[in-house]
């Protein structure tokens, strides 16, 4: 079945980044011009995902309006002849079928994917988070995933080797190469201590999922803190059928990382077409003063 629908989690409460985050989302943390969230969007689309729903909480109500029309700001563009960004503006409510749901309770990431159920409609479908940031234009990782997909119609995980520091902060993965950056998950342990490192391998932000998933989810155990974690949920998915893991190709960033955000903002304006040469020159200049 083709993939084609994909959900967003983004219901965080982003403390991580406060007092930013108290009033604006995370996801909607520009870098240059963009919104985060609206790089994730674009990355469906370009990998021929056409449905999504973007699973908010309370206080998230600005990224709906980013993705809606505004007729008055349009109006605006209009009277001031500014084709470019007035056909900008309209693009970002065309791009896709959006759709929103909100996560009532704040209970764990799986809590957040079970509202989308009725969604997915007995689909295998993408979820990412959307605090992730995965750029690579010439081939989106969702693509690489539904590459992966097709072949072998399992769940599958992007993953890539992160250090022995970072997987005691992520999850550690057992898995067995296959061919080429895919290989096979059969185990995973979340947030291992040092002596349960399996492997430096860790799920960073995009996964595809069948529908079966909700079952597994209806029989995860709660975790001590209360909540329901997508993690244990594709362990015993892991566990019992296997999943397929796909080393991705592209640069990732934490928009729930401070320093993450800033390299994303470095990093990208010496790639905007606009600005990327003057700042390039003006980073070589302040590089001078340190």
């Amino acid at each position: 079945m083709k993939v084609r629908k994909a959900v967003i989690l983004a219901a965080g409460l982003g403390t991580r980044m406060l007092p930013a985050t108290k009033s604006v989302p995370k996801e909607l943390f520009p870098i240059v011009d963009k919104p985060a969230l609206q790089y994730i969007v674009e990355e469906l689309v370009d990998s021929g995902i056409t449905d999504i729903m973007i699973v908010l909480s309370r206080g998230k109500d600005l990224i709906e309006e980013h993705f809606d029309r505004s007729p008055e700001l349009e109006t605006r563009l209009i009277n001031g002849k500014k084709t470019k960004q007035l056909e900008e503006s309209i693009h970002i409510a065309q791009m896709a079928n959006i759709v929103y749901a909100r996560q009532q309770e704040i209970n764990g990431t799986g809590g957040a994917l079970q509202v989308a159920r009725s969604f997915v409609e007995g689909e295998p479908f993408v979820v990412l988070y959307g605090d992730d940031v995965i750029i690579n234009k010439e081939n989106p990782v969702t693509k690489q995933l539904i590459d992966a997909y097709d072949k072998y119609e399992k769940g599958i995980a992007g993953v890539q080797e992160v250090s022995e520091e970072a997987i005691l902060r992520y999850s550690t993965m057992k898995v067995e190469h296959i061919e080429k950056n895919l290989y096979h998950l059969t185990d995973m342990i979340e947030k291992p201590k040092k002596e349960e490192i399996i492997s430096l391998f860790t799920i960073l932000g995009r996964i595809i999922l069948p529908a079966d998933i909700f079952d597994i989810l209806d029989r995860t155990p709660v975790a001590e803190n209360g909540e329901l974690q997508l993690t244990d949920a594709m362990k015993i998915m892991a566990n019992e059928t296997g999943m397929i893991a796909v080393d991705f190709e592209g640069k990732r960033y934490d928009i729930g990382n401070k320093l993450s955000v800033m390299q994303a903002q470095v990093e990208m304006s010496l790639k905007h077409p606009e600005i990327g040469e003057d700042f390039k020159a003006y980073l070589k200049e302040y590089a001078k003063t340190l």
